[in-house]
């Protein structure tokens, strides 16, 4: 029974003992991560240019962003603007427009060209606008869009 008691303190001396902990502290990793998401959020909405028009709403996919979009704008009265990364926002003929779309895709010829349609321009003017689009190079044209609400 001396035994039994001996080699139970033992464990009891055994156990008291503080071990190592090999274990990573993720709050730090967490703290900066909420920080990224928060200025991320902020910043997403303004990195998307152009001019102020009403857009439709329809359900759609969003583009990849791997270059900077060309994005020409039209406003119900017809008037073309266009924005190429720049906030420089003038109103501009259609001829002007084709030139700098065709300059800009032959240095990058995968840019991706966005139309952006006032919800109360006459459907004929988008299309025309899109096919003088594709005339000067673009392969194809996107129209950007709101989600529904």
């Amino acid at each position: 029974m001396a035994a039994e008691l001996q080699s139970g303190s033992r464990r009891g001396r055994r156990s008291g003992r503080r071990r190592p902990l090999a274990e990573i502290n993720v709050t730090p990793f967490v703290d900066v991560m909420l920080v990224l998401l928060i200025v991320f959020m902020i910043t997403a909405p303004l990195l998307m240019q152009g001019v102020k028009v009403d857009l439709p709403q329809a359900p759609s996919a969003p583009i990849d962003k791997e270059d900077e979009p060309i994005i020409v704008s039209i406003k119900p009265d017809g008037t073309l603007y266009i924005n190429m990364g720049k906030d420089d926002k003038k109103a501009a003929p259609i001829e002007a427009i084709k030139q700098q779309v065709a300059s800009v895709l032959k240095v990058k010829p995968k840019t991706p060209v966005l139309v952006w349609g006032d919800k109360s321009v006459e459907y004929g003017k988008v299309v025309q606008l899109m096919t003088q689009l594709q005339a000067a190079g673009a392969d194809s044209v996107g129209l950007v869009t709101e989600p529904p609400r």
